[in-house]
Formats: C-alpha cells, structure tokens, sequence
C-alpha cells in the first residue's frame, strides 16, 4: 500500500518532540507501506519562514513541510480553507511522483477539514486520525464543529485515540459506523521494568526518597500547576518530602519553577526539560507513582508506557483515562482541578505497595503489533472501498 500521511503534528529537526506519536506510527506502519509525508506549519501571516527539515530517522519519508496561513481566535470559517489552499499543489507534485492508496490525515481541524476540500487532488480515500484537544475543544466552536463532522461524514473512516472520542464525535454527528476507536501502542523494547536504585544513582536522584514523575508540555491543558500545589500539599502532611520530577518544556514552565519556590519546596521540584524516550523510560524506572493532571486528554500514551516500566499512575478523571486505568492495582483516579483530591492520592500510591507483575500483565495488551494490525485493517478497508 502507497500510504500518504498528512498532519501538522509531524517533527523536524527543530521540534524533534512535536508530532513524536505520529511518527511512530508511521515507523510501525513503515514495515508493511510505502509512505510519503506532508507536513503543514500554521503560521501567523507576517512571520518570516525559513522552511523545516527532517529528523534523520524521518527522512525515509521524504517529508514536505508546507507554509500555510493561520488566523488565531477568528479563524474558524478560513484556516482549514487556508490549509487546503496551501495545500493544493504539494499535493498534486507528491502524487505525481508518488500515486498513493489512501491518505491519512492526523489532527481534525483544520488538517483533516482541509483535505476534505482536496478531494479532487487526492484521488484517494481520505482516514483521519482524533487525538484529544481537537475533539474536546473544538466541537464547543460551532463552525469548527461544522466543518468537522462534514468532513468527517464523507471521510472513509475516522480512527479516535479512544472510545471516549469516538463517543464524542457521534454525537457531534459524525456516523457511528465511521469511527474506528485504536489506542496507540507501546515500544516495550524501551519501556520495560528496570533497576531502581540503580536508575537512580545513573539519574543523580535521592536513593531513598519516594519521587512522583511528570511527563508532558508545560500548557494549561495539561495543568502542571495543579500537580505543583499538589506536591507542596503533600510534602507539608508527609514525614520528609518527596521528589517532584518534571521532564517537558512549555509556557508555564517559568511559573511552576516560580509556584514550586513560594510554596516552600522548590528544592525537592526538578524540571528537566526535554527528554528521549529512552531517558523518560530511565526515570519511570526510578519512580514511585507518575501523576497526569491534565484538565482534557484522549489515551495519553504515558500512561500506558509507565504501565509497561510496572509504574502506578494517579491522573484526573478526564476522556480517556478511565478506559486504561481501570484497576486498583493501576493507581487512582480523581476529579479535575481538584488539589486536596491529588495531594490525597498520591500520598496513598506512595505508601502502598505496588502490584508491579500485575501492572506489567496489562500493560501486554497496548502493543505496537496489535495497534498496527488495526491501523492496517482500516487502511485496506478505505483502500478497498468497505470503511
């Protein structure tokens, strides 16, 4: 299958993190397509652009990064229209070379509400790809939400992160018979149970204090905030303080630094910035209980690789997460924004005993094989006409 795959959330070599699932994706999907990628970076009109090139590992991809036009807060009715326009003629140049089967298109609005306008440059059906904040956010904006369920309804199939989103969407509009649920998969070549103490000690972190790991951006949706109140809270009940690690980057990345020292223990925060997956899989490894925040999600991929490395999670109650995090034995579950309710939470997961073996067995079921079985069925079935 010729496999042309279409998204803004895509890396280069100056973003190498933006898109990162996405690549993996296809990477999976690289053993049984040949696959070309287009990757459009919105920008506001007037800023200057110095085009993107590729990760090294991406290259067999040969992906073009296209400018396109985005307006900010207004452009509702005109950014997947803008998108399209942008879109046109790298479209037609990469089938030219390269006649694809199908198309995949990742991220709702305005990705795949612009290829929804390029029917006549495809010529091919189009598979579109939900991942969280483009359903959860954008379905509250009514000509958003237009233009996605009437792509979406003419789409051959669209592949939701989550059952959540699936449910989400149909009753948005989208036919049921449409939307095909597939959570992401896990590398367990990299996230696998390890060595505590000796992860520790490669880490430079304390052997013998409990430490709570945060793995994501420093954005609102995330609410990495919330967590930092909720460490202090903690470490104020608690015999001795623990250890908040943080690995990401993001706008609030300077306020928590800030939140953490005015609460009185930003000697026990450390905010790492970005991380390979191999280094976010060393410091679950040392870990005590990950902590998801987050005020919107689909399936974050995080929670299923600490599952994978027999690390318990505490995570807000949102999209997706009730569907992975189902057992006692996984950690807890606790209402959004809540700061008594985490800081409760994660002191009981810090002096429970974990179930490692327990959390390992299911963390089997979220492999890259399966997920790429069922990417593929999808695929074959648009190809063929039956999606």
């Amino acid at each position: 299958m010729k496999l042309l795959f279409v998204s803004n959330l895509f890396p280069d070599s100056t973003a190498p993190g933006h898109g990162q699932v996405n690549a993996t994706v296809l990477h999976q999907l690289a053993r049984h397509c040949e696959i070309r990628v287009i990757a459009p970076r919105p920008m506001l009109p007037f800023k200057s652009w110095r085009g993107r090139t590729p990760r090294d590992e991406d290259k067999i991809f040969q992906p073009l990064y296209v400018r396109t036009f985005y307006i900010p807060k207004f452009g509702g009715p005109w950014n997947h229209r803008l998108m399209a326009r942008a879109l046109r003629e790298p479209v037609r140049r990469v089938r030219a070379q390269f006649p694809f089967d199908v198309v995949l298109g990742a991220w709702i609005y305005p990705d795949a509400c612009a290829l929804d306008l390029l029917e006549a440059e495809l010529q091919a059906p189009l598979v579109a790809i939900a991942q969280g904040t483009d359903v959860h956010s954008y379905l509250q904006m009514p000509l958003r939400r237009h233009a996605i369920v009437q792509a979406l309804s003419r789409a051959a199939a669209t592949i939701t992160r989550s059952r959540d989103l699936s449910t989400r969407l149909h009753d948005a509009g989208v036919p049921f018979m449409k939307i095909r649920p597939i959570y992401n998969g896990v590398d367990t070549a990299i996230f696998r149970p390890g060595d505590a103490p000796a992860a520790r000690k490669e880490l430079g972190l304390p052997p013998s204090s409990k430490m709570i790991l945060y793995v994501g951006n420093f954005l609102s949706v995330k609410n990495p905030l919330l967590l930092v109140s909720a460490h202090a809270k903690l470490c104020r009940a608690a015999a001795e303080p623990c250890e908040l690690v943080m690995i990401g980057t993001g706008p609030l990345e300077a306020k928590a630094r800030r939140m953490a020292n005015k609460l009185g223990f930003g000697a026990n925060v450390r905010i790492v910035g970005r991380k390979s997956p191999m280094e976010v899989a060393r410091f679950m490894q040392a870990a005590d209980a990950l902590c998801v925040p987050s005020k919107q999600e689909g399936v974050p991929n995080v929670i299923l690789e600490a599952f994978a490395c027999g690390l318990r999670a505490v995570a807000t109650r949102v999209g997706g997460i009730p569907e992975v995090l189902d057992k006692d034995f996984l950690g807890h579950l606790i209402p959004s924004a809540d700061v008594d309710a985490l800081a409760k939470a994660l002191g009981q997961t810090l002096t429970e005993a974990p179930d490692r073996e327990a959390i390992i067995r299911h963390a089997g079921q979220f492999s890259w094989g399966h997920t790429t079985e069922r990417y593929l069925s999808v695929l074959e079935e648009a190809r063929g006409g039956k999606a």
